[in-house]
């Protein structure tokens, strides 16, 4: 459940869209095999007087013919409403500043999934991050399955995340640290499979080359996303990657 902050939002609505591009080496975890693949996503944050809400669509193509990675895409879209903004006063405690209501879902090609992710959200005030977020939900399964041609449905299992974004200056230069990291909980599937519990942690670290270049702040980055996921899919394999990454901002 990743979420971005909105730099210079208003506080009652507003919206950052934002186009990522990776490129970087990806093993299939079915076959074991890697090649490499682009990734372009398309992402929004927007906020409205009673919540926000966070998007994200990746478009990714390794050129292979493996079935895995080809023009494919992969999404998911989180409305949250925020109880502090519902009731008009300060909901938490300490370090918690707010507590939200999610409804997430996730819908992808390659293995023609749909997924409801309901749940809840805690808001961290910590000093030097723009937001850290903790999000927790149930993942239900209402794909088609194997009937309509895509991965076996799962049993509901716990999805666990953390989101976050910090910035920092050294000398003229301006760097951004975001990024997630979701932990989804063991399930079973159709088959009577066992589904392995998975981590996936994509750290983003950034250098604000606009700004060193046109002096204009907060729109083009140049850096790196490390992916790292345990069990990816799922199965038992894993990834370990460091990408290109260049994001716009509008």
């Amino acid at each position: 459940m990743p979420v971005v902050a909105l730099l210079g939002a208003p506080a009652a609505a507003g919206a950052q869209t934002e186009f990522h591009y990776q490129y970087g080496k990806f093993v299939n975890p079915f076959t074991g095999t890697r090649a490499y693949a682009s990734v372009l996503t398309v992402q929004q944050a927007s906020r409205w007087s009673l919540g926000d809400s966070f998007y994200f669509i990746d478009f990714t193509d390794d050129g292979g013919a493996d079935g895995f990675n080809e023009k494919s895409y992969y999404g998911e879209w989180y409305p949250s409403l925020s109880l502090g903004r519902v009731s008009g006063r300060t909901i938490g405690a300490g370090p918690v500043r707010d507590i939200a209501v999610v409804s997430g879902f996730n819908f992808g090609s390659d293995a023609n999934i749909f997924r409801y992710v309901p749940g809840g959200r805690l808001s961290w005030s910590v000093p030097g991050f723009f937001f850290l977020n903790t999000d927790f939900g149930a993942a239900i399964d209402k794909g088609n399955g194997i009937a309509g041609g895509g991965a076996p449905r799962t049993d509901t299992h716990f999805v666990f995340d953390v989101n976050w974004g910090a910035g920092f200056d050294v000398g003229r230069h301006s760097f951004l640290f975001t990024g997630h990291m979701k932990f989804m909980g063991a399930a079973t599937n159709e088959l009577g499979h066992d589904v392995k519990p998975s981590l996936l942690a994509q750290p983003q670290f950034g250098w604000d080359l606009g700004k060193a270049l046109t002096g204009h702040a907060n729109q083009l980055f140049l850096g790196v996303e490390y992916q790292y996921w345990w069990n990816k899919l799922g199965v038992d394999a894993g990834d370990n990657v460091a990408q290109l990454w260049v994001m716009w901002r509008m």
